[in-house]
């Protein structure tokens, strides 16, 4: 650095600036110093940053599916997010294993990564405890509980799930079953009590035999799709857990011979982007990916330098999407 800062004019102080992509530095100044570290292919020491500053500058990211479409959307603005402030991303995924959450953790401990977001609410907490004890902020999806190093950012099912019961209500449907997840015995699905508790404010009955346990996956979807097809009296109206599972119980009212909205309306949530490919295309509840990484950003930001501040409880919020699978249901067209 002190040879770029003679071949600049500049101070060393101000090369390290300039490297650490801080706004102190004048634009005029700062291009001039990027321009002789282009010239001298110069790459700083992530290491020796790391030992002499304390921080590495990088942020651990934890999946649970990297098969889930929904998962890569969040990397990719969180990226995104990093790479424009000059800073890097370890991410890992645990695929729901806990020795493999264990050799993560281990991972990032070793990075030395300035804070973890965590975006697993199934896992079990041992495990991520040791981030807290070695002093790495932690900032969770969905488990609604903060602390010392601990934010969490929490989803709006509810609203969520409100707006898609008022839609289907709007189209007349009466009988709405959910096909949901299998929440991990450490965990509350809080997806499955948004469904219920939208389901009564909206003057409709919770009935149980209409609640399905699904996995997140395709398969899951097919699977709870099949046992509805099977109860004796039939709703009018799927919402599911993700578009995963929509796009499973999709599959199996066409394998049946019958179609969507005409015989099942179907809702599914997060909308990624092969909502709006497949056929029909799907009515969901919206979460948007690009203000989730922002958020788990920020969060992570705001512990600043000292990893046992007291973290905060954030929300994210959802909209309804209106596509081609819900429509009025076929008793009331006749």
């Amino acid at each position: 650095m002190r040879d770029i800062a003679k071949l600049a004019g500049v101070s060393s102080a101000t090369v390290s600036n300039v490297i650490n992509g801080s706004k102190v530095v004048r634009p005029a100044t700062a291009a001039r110093v990027r321009e002789v570290i282009q010239e001298v292919r110069f790459v700083p020491n992530g290491s020796a940053t790391t030992l002499r500053y304390g921080r590495s500058r990088t942020y651990g990211l934890i999946i649970p599916d990297i098969r889930n479409p929904f998962f890569p959307e969040v990397i990719r603005s969180f990226e995104a997010i990093l790479v424009e402030r000059n800073q890097d991303m370890l991410m890992a995924t645990t695929d729901f294993h806990y020795s493999q959450m264990q050799q993560t953790i281990r991972r990032m401990l070793i990075r030395q990564v300035d804070g973890v977001a965590l975006l697993a609410a199934e896992i079990e907490t041992e495990p991520i405890e040791a981030l807290i004890h070695h002093r790495v902020p932690l900032v969770t999806m969905d488990r609604r509980v903060t602390g010392r190093g601990l934010s969490d950012v929490s989803i709006d099912y509810a609203g969520g799930m409100r707006s898609a019961i008022q839609h289907l209500k709007k189209l007349r449907h009466r009988k709405v079953a959910y096909i949901g997840r299998s929440p991990a015995p450490a965990t509350f699905d809080h997806r499955v009590e948004a469904f219920k508790m939208a389901v009564s404010e909206g003057g409709l009955k919770v009935r149980p035999e209409f609640i399905r346990i699904g996995n997140d996956r395709i398969s899951g979807g097919e699977t709870g799709m099949e046992e509805i097809l099977q109860l004796k009296e039939q709703p009018t109206a799927i919402l599911c857990a993700n578009d995963l599972t929509a796009i499973g119980a999709l599959r199996v009212i066409r394998r049946h011979g019958l179609s969507a909205p005409e015989d099942y309306s179907v809702v599914g949530f997060d909308d990624i982007d092969l909502a709006d490919i497949i056929f029909p295309p799907l009515t969901t509840i919206r979460l948007s990916r690009p203000e989730l990484a922002a958020t788990f950003y920020e969060a992570l930001t705001s512990f600043g330098t000292d990893p046992h501040r007291v973290g905060k409880q954030y929300t994210v919020g959802t909209s309804l999407v209106v596509r081609s699978s819900t429509g009025a249901p076929r008793v009331s067209k006749r």
